[in-house]
This record gives structure tokens, sequence and C-alpha cells, in this order.
């Protein structure tokens, strides 16, 4: 009897298993939730040789949060590792450490070619800033920059 109870119970566990549960789904807080809806974009101008390409867009995703993108044909001279990208009121780094930089907003280093995200930090009034700059700390110039129409 109790061999039939046991097997009752081990075909009963085998019917409700968790073959049917869904994987787990890991959520990234710096890359878009959901939609990602295009504000405003540019293609990137090279400078010195470094052959940037591809496009860049701010954006906004489902969940309100803004985010600049650059699109799968991105491409720059990533050798050096130590690109930043930077939103700008101008095509021009001007660094004015003086003043706090009222002018660029730094969003962090790009390490790959391909779709890049940067979010934004919010009530950074991103609307101000007309372009986005490559710039090459290692050896101080600028690698491209996109206009933001």
């Amino acid at each position: 009897m109790k061999k039939i109870i046991l097997l009752f119970y081990l075909t009963f566990l085998g019917l409700v298993a968790c073959s049917d549960d869904p994987d787990p789904v890991t959520i990234d807080p710096t890359l878009p939730q959901g939609n990602f809806s295009v504000l405003r974009m540019g293609s990137f101008m090279d400078q010195n040789g470094a052959g940037s390409t591809g496009t860049a867009s701010i954006g906004v995703d489902s969940e309100g949060t803004e985010f600049l993108e650059f699109g799968d044909s991105f491409n720059t001279a990533l050798g050096t590792g130590t690109v930043t990208v930077f939103l700008s009121t101008s095509d021009t780094f001007n660094a004015d450490p003086g003043n706090g930089n009222p002018d660029l907003l730094a969003l962090g280093v790009v390490r790959d070619s391909g779709t890049n995200y940067f979010m934004l930090p919010s009530g950074s009034m991103s609307e101000k800033y007309t372009h986005v700059i490559l710039w090459c700390g290692s050896v101080g110039i600028p690698f491209g920059y996109a206009p933001l129409n």
C-alpha cells in the first residue's frame, strides 16, 4: 500500500512539475524597458580619422526614462579604451571645469561597436543639448560628433 501511495504521489508531482514555469526575466535598469521612442537623432561626422560612423538618438522608454542610443551600425576607434560620450550644446568639445562644464554632460565610456545605450540622469534637461561628442581622453582629441535634429 505504501508503494502505491508513493507511486501516486510521485505521479502527481510529475504532473504539476515546474516544466511550464517561464524562465526568469532579468531586468537591466541601464537598458530601455518596453518601447523606445526616438525624439531626436543624427549621424556621426568623423574627426581625426577615427572612423566614427553610425547614428545617435535621444529617446524615451516605456518607463519615461531618457536614453542616448547608438544604432547597430555605430563604429569608432576603440583601441584606447577611453572614448567618452558627451552631450554638448555645440559640435566642439569645450571643457570649462571652472564653471562645472555647463555645456557638456558626460554619459560614460563607449566600449563596443554597434548598439549602445547611455541612460540620461533624471533632470538633465536633455533638450538643451544639440550634439553628441565622442572624446578620446588619452590623446585629448575628438573622434566625432553627431548633431541631434
